[in-house]
């Protein structure tokens, strides 16, 4: 589908959503002041009934007069960052439909009805406006690459086929947000809410919608190298935090093969000549032994902690409201 053929249809999804739904559109904010009132008239525009809310992030421009002036509800938040932003967004807002998006004017407002659509309609937890772009200064080759390297890491790991993980376009049923933990601090949100729903197995999907040009003024706040790693480090603490057992039973190959390799050439003098001449090799290959089994000790035990964890993340997740396709009843 090409990014004209989206944009005729965005807006096109049904919206004959039941009476007295609470939609709150959900807008982090650092210094966006050149684009913020656009992004709130035109989710405005989008869906009326919607309360807009801009949570400020300690901006030194005007954003958040620009925000008021446009009709949204804004917030501040002092602590730096867009997960302790979107922490606080799911902490305070009540709503049955959440909409997160970023206050650039970068994503496509009228696409939100789709989403919206797709969410109540199959049922979902989490739907995910994929990035399409015309413009290469949109979504630069380095940030493209590196995308879908993160992704099919959290493939990999975690299962699930999601083609843009970084997306910052969502929309989520109620159960998703009140049940989601928010341990982020910047830039790796998107990866921990994608994590938070694969792990409780999660109805989503992915939807294309268009990816605009920032306005001019306006100045990605994304660090490419550091916020690249921060992201990939993220995914490897949630590897041991979610899946310990995958995670320390490898280390612990990986050590026994290092004990092993060193052990082999010990054994076989041994046989010859019933010596160990290389005394400290032989100490650091029952080290590196015994690391092993720690190792895979360690795993069995906290994933029998993480099985519990989810059994209660899970239990929450089912107490925190009706099933989205339930909304429309």
């Amino acid at each position: 589908m090409t990014h004209t053929d989206i944009k005729t249809t965005a807006g096109s999804g049904c919206t004959d959503w039941p009476q007295g739904l609470r939609v709150a559109v959900l807008l982090p904010c650092f210094n966006e002041a050149a684009a913020i009132e656009a992004v709130v008239h035109n989710f405005s525009s989008a869906l009326p009934g919607a309360r807009i809310y801009v949570f400020d992030n300690a901006s030194t421009d005007d954003t958040a007069e620009r925000a008021v002036r446009a009709g949204a509800h804004v917030r501040h938040v002092a602590l730096a960052g867009k997960g302790n932003v979107v922490r606080r967004m799911f902490a305070d807002v009540d709503a049955d439909i959440y909409v997160l998006a970023d206050g650039d004017d970068t994503y496509h407002a009228p696409s939100v009805t789709r989403l919206i659509d797709a969410l109540l309609q199959r049922g979902l937890d989490m739907a995910v406006g994929t990035r399409v772009h015309e413009a290469e200064e949109a979504y630069r080759p380095g940030h493209r690459f590196g995308n879908r390297m993160l992704t099919g890491a959290v493939g990999s790991i975690f299962g699930g086929r999601f083609t843009d993980m970084l997306s910052g376009y969502r929309v989520f049923s109620r159960r998703f947000v009140k049940s989601f933990p928010a341990m982020s601090h910047g830039f790796e949100i998107e990866t921990e809410l994608t994590i938070h729903a694969l792990e409780l197995r999660m109805p989503y999907a992915e939807l294309p919608t268009p990816y605009g040009v920032r306005p001019e003024g306006s100045t990605s706040k994304l660090r490419t190298y550091s916020d690249g790693i921060r992201i990939l480090s993220t995914i490897l603490r949630l590897f041991a935090v979610e899946k310990p057992l995958r995670f320390y039973g490898l280390a612990s190959v990986l050590l026994a093969i290092i004990s092993f390799g060193l052990a082999v050439p010990l054994i076989l003098t041994w046989l010859d000549t019933g010596l160990v001449p290389r005394f400290p090799t032989a100490v650091l290959s029952a080290g590196v032994g015994i690391l092993s089994g720690l190792s895979l000790t360690a795993g069995l035990i906290l994933e029998t902690v993480t099985i519990g964890r989810r059994e209660n993340r899970h239990l929450h997740y089912l107490s925190s409201g009706p099933a989205p396709a339930d909304l429309r009843e």
